[in-house]
């Protein structure tokens, strides 16, 4: 069974800092590649950061673009979120997603992401 499972959001206050970690199972994960999304009560689920299979290719939407890392551990089956100089906006459940065997592709939107954990959840106080 896959299995994908979120783990390290809080509460903080705006300008802190939080790690995300997604822990994988169940397939060999490390020809996907692996999203970040977000979603604020009665709002759409948006794209925070990608990771190719490789960990060489990254991308951020542009609201978080020079505050949030990603990165992937294949060996581990883990990928993170760093999260720094966080900000009140920046308040949503933060979900690890799985795009299954791409190779030359990054997606950046929810309907191209196969698995999906159950959120983790971060509050940001001003």
């Amino acid at each position: 069974q896959v299995q994908l499972v979120e783990s390290g959001g809080g509460l903080v206050q705006a300008g802190g800092s939080l790690r995300l970690s997604c822990a994988a199972s169940g397939r060999t994960f490390n020809r996907d590649v692996m999203g970040w999304f977000r979603q604020a009560p009665e709002r759409a689920r948006e794209f925070v950061a990608a990771i190719s299979w490789s960990g060489g290719k990254t991308y951020y939407a542009d609201s978080v673009k020079g505050r949030f890392t990603i990165s992937r551990d294949n060996a581990r089956n883990m990928v993170y979120l760093q999260a720094n100089s966080l900000k009140p906006e920046d308040t949503a459940a933060y979900y690890c997603a799985a795009a299954k065997d791409r190779r030359t592709v990054v997606p950046t939107t929810p309907i191209a992401y196969d698995y999906w954990g159950q959120g983790t959840q971060v509050t940001v106080s001003s």
